[in-house]
């Protein structure tokens, strides 16, 4: 399955805490947790383009798989990763944070980040 499309945001769970915990002001969580954020991804061949739109702030990061990007964290910060693919999942570790991203089904995309004891999860439909 290709994961090239356009999804929006349907639920997620444990956003404040997760955001908390990766420092983001009290101020921008309550404006942020009821945008239905729009993640587009390109897919072509390893490489691959990503772009988060959440309101006015849009998060872009490519790269190909198994090769060493600069990519942005959700607080903005910019750091290298590795994004490995395995099946219809893509893996990366970003400041001690892991992001799993799955390709349910063919309009179904769950990303999982996790930090420390705190599960982040997202789901999206594609549109």
């Amino acid at each position: 399955m290709s994961f090239s499309g356009k999804y929006q945001l349907e639920t997620q769970e444990n956003f404040e805490a997760f955001m908390k915990a990766v420092g983001l002001p009290d101020e921008l969580i309550q404006k942020g947790k009821d945008i239905k954020s729009i993640s587009e991804i390109e897919e072509s061949g390893d490489n691959f383009k990503v772009t988060v739109t959440t309101g006015t702030k849009v998060l872009v990061n490519v790269f190909t798989i198994g090769q060493e990007s600069d990519m942005e964290t959700i607080t903005g910060e910019k750091v290298k990763a590795v994004v490995k693919r395995d099946g219809n999942k893509l893996r990366v570790c970003l400041k001690g944070m892991e992001s799993v991203t799955e390709l349910l089904d063919e309009n179904t995309l769950v990303n999982t980040i996790t930090l420390g004891s705190i599960v982040y999860k997202r789901t999206s439909k594609r549109m």
